[in-house]
Protein backbone atom coordinates (compact mmCIF):
# COMPACT_ATOMS: atom_id res chain seq x y z
CA UNK A 1 0.00 0.00 0.00
CA UNK A 2 1.51 3.41 -1.18
CA UNK A 3 1.94 6.32 1.51
CA UNK A 4 1.63 9.98 0.91
CA UNK A 5 4.18 11.80 3.17
CA UNK A 6 4.16 15.23 4.09
CA UNK A 7 6.35 17.61 5.79
CA UNK A 8 6.32 20.45 8.22
CA UNK A 9 9.04 21.98 8.93
CA UNK A 10 8.52 24.43 11.78
CA UNK A 11 11.87 26.83 12.57
CA UNK A 12 12.35 28.86 15.62
CA UNK A 13 11.52 32.21 16.26
CA UNK A 14 11.13 35.23 17.30
CA UNK A 15 7.66 33.98 18.94
CA UNK A 16 9.30 31.80 21.05
CA UNK A 17 11.22 27.91 19.51
CA UNK A 18 9.70 25.38 17.36
CA UNK A 19 9.93 22.90 20.68
CA UNK A 20 7.93 24.87 22.68
CA UNK A 21 5.14 25.07 19.90
CA UNK A 22 5.17 21.02 19.37
CA UNK A 23 4.75 20.82 22.88
CA UNK A 24 1.93 23.05 23.60
CA UNK A 25 0.11 21.64 19.73
CA UNK A 26 1.56 18.74 18.85
CA UNK A 27 -0.95 16.64 20.23
CA UNK A 28 -3.99 18.42 19.03
CA UNK A 29 -2.23 17.86 15.38
CA UNK A 30 -1.15 14.31 16.37
CA UNK A 31 -5.00 13.71 17.22
CA UNK A 32 -6.70 15.27 14.00
CA UNK A 33 -4.54 13.49 11.99
CA UNK A 34 -5.52 9.88 13.34
CA UNK A 35 -9.07 10.83 13.10
CA UNK A 36 -8.54 12.06 9.83
CA UNK A 37 -7.14 9.13 8.32
CA UNK A 38 -3.44 9.22 8.80
CA UNK A 39 -1.42 6.16 8.64
CA UNK A 40 1.93 7.34 9.75
CA UNK A 41 2.94 10.30 11.47
CA UNK A 42 6.82 10.83 12.78
CA UNK A 43 8.19 13.85 14.47
CA UNK A 44 12.18 15.02 14.45
CA UNK A 45 13.55 17.15 16.69
CA UNK A 46 16.88 19.35 15.14
CA UNK A 47 18.91 21.99 16.88
CA UNK A 48 16.84 24.43 14.47
CA UNK A 49 13.40 23.08 15.09
CA UNK A 50 11.01 20.29 14.40
CA UNK A 51 10.09 18.37 11.96
CA UNK A 52 6.46 16.60 11.46
CA UNK A 53 6.04 13.76 9.01
CA UNK A 54 2.75 12.85 8.24
CA UNK A 55 1.52 10.17 5.84
CA UNK A 56 -2.09 9.79 4.65
CA UNK A 57 -3.06 6.74 1.79
CA UNK A 58 -4.44 9.98 -0.66
CA UNK A 59 -3.52 13.33 -1.31
CA UNK A 60 -6.85 14.31 -0.96
CA UNK A 61 -6.83 12.85 3.01
CA UNK A 62 -4.26 14.96 3.19
CA UNK A 63 -6.02 18.29 1.87
CA UNK A 64 -8.71 17.63 4.44
CA UNK A 65 -6.48 17.44 7.08
CA UNK A 66 -4.47 20.52 6.16
CA UNK A 67 -8.09 21.98 5.16
CA UNK A 68 -9.09 21.59 9.89
CA UNK A 69 -9.41 25.33 11.53
CA UNK A 70 -7.19 23.06 14.09
CA UNK A 71 -4.48 22.46 11.59
CA UNK A 72 -4.39 26.04 10.27
CA UNK A 73 -4.25 27.68 13.44
CA UNK A 74 -1.80 25.57 14.44
CA UNK A 75 0.14 26.48 11.64
CA UNK A 76 -0.38 30.20 12.23
CA UNK A 77 0.99 29.81 15.57
CA UNK A 78 4.40 28.91 14.65
CA UNK A 79 7.18 30.78 16.26
CA UNK A 80 8.01 32.61 13.08
CA UNK A 81 5.15 32.51 10.61
CA UNK A 82 6.95 34.94 7.81
CA UNK A 83 10.40 32.71 7.40
CA UNK A 84 9.63 29.62 9.74
CA UNK A 85 7.39 27.22 8.25
CA UNK A 86 7.77 25.22 5.43
CA UNK A 87 4.71 23.00 4.28
CA UNK A 88 5.95 20.17 1.09
CA UNK A 89 5.31 16.85 -0.36
CA UNK A 90 7.55 14.08 0.36
CA UNK A 91 9.50 13.38 3.35
CA UNK A 92 11.94 16.08 4.86
CA UNK A 93 15.76 15.40 5.20
CA UNK A 94 15.43 13.31 2.07
CA UNK A 95 18.35 15.31 0.66
CA UNK A 96 20.60 14.69 3.12
CA UNK A 97 20.27 18.18 4.67
CA UNK A 98 20.92 18.73 8.84
CA UNK A 99 19.77 22.18 8.24
CA UNK A 100 16.63 23.98 7.55
CA UNK A 101 16.26 25.25 3.91
CA UNK A 102 16.39 29.18 3.96
CA UNK A 103 17.58 30.92 1.26
CA UNK A 104 21.39 31.79 0.26
CA UNK A 105 21.82 35.77 0.49
CA UNK A 106 22.65 37.57 -2.93
CA UNK A 107 26.49 38.57 -3.11
CA UNK A 108 26.73 42.02 -2.44
CA UNK A 109 23.35 42.75 -1.31
CA UNK A 110 21.49 42.44 -5.03
CA UNK A 111 22.94 45.99 -5.46
CA UNK A 112 24.38 47.10 -9.04
CA UNK A 113 26.70 50.23 -9.12
CA UNK A 114 25.19 53.58 -9.73
CA UNK A 115 26.18 54.77 -12.73
CA UNK A 116 27.99 58.02 -12.57
CA UNK A 117 26.07 61.33 -14.57
CA UNK A 118 28.35 63.34 -16.43
CA UNK A 119 29.24 66.63 -14.81
CA UNK A 120 30.60 69.33 -16.97
CA UNK A 121 31.78 72.62 -15.03
CA UNK A 122 32.74 75.96 -17.07
CA UNK A 123 35.45 77.25 -15.88
CA UNK A 124 35.83 81.06 -14.94
CA UNK A 125 39.13 82.78 -15.38
CA UNK A 126 40.19 85.52 -12.87
CA UNK A 127 38.90 88.67 -15.25
CA UNK A 128 35.40 87.20 -15.47
CA UNK A 129 35.86 85.54 -18.89
CA UNK A 130 35.63 81.97 -19.84
CA UNK A 131 37.40 80.25 -22.28
CA UNK A 132 36.04 78.66 -25.23
CA UNK A 133 36.10 74.67 -23.91
CA UNK A 134 34.13 73.25 -21.37
CA UNK A 135 35.89 70.51 -18.72
CA UNK A 136 34.22 67.00 -18.52
CA UNK A 137 34.46 65.01 -15.26
CA UNK A 138 33.42 61.40 -15.88
CA UNK A 139 34.55 60.07 -11.79
CA UNK A 140 34.21 61.52 -9.13
CA UNK A 141 36.55 60.04 -6.26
Amino acid sequence: MEMRWWSVEVLDGPRGTARAWRESLGNNLVEAAITNGAYRWEWTVHQWGVLFEIAFHTDEAWTAYRALPLVSAALDAVPDPAHGLYVYPGRGGSGGRAEPRRPRPISGAGAAEMPHPEIRELLTLRDGRRPSFTLGIHHLV
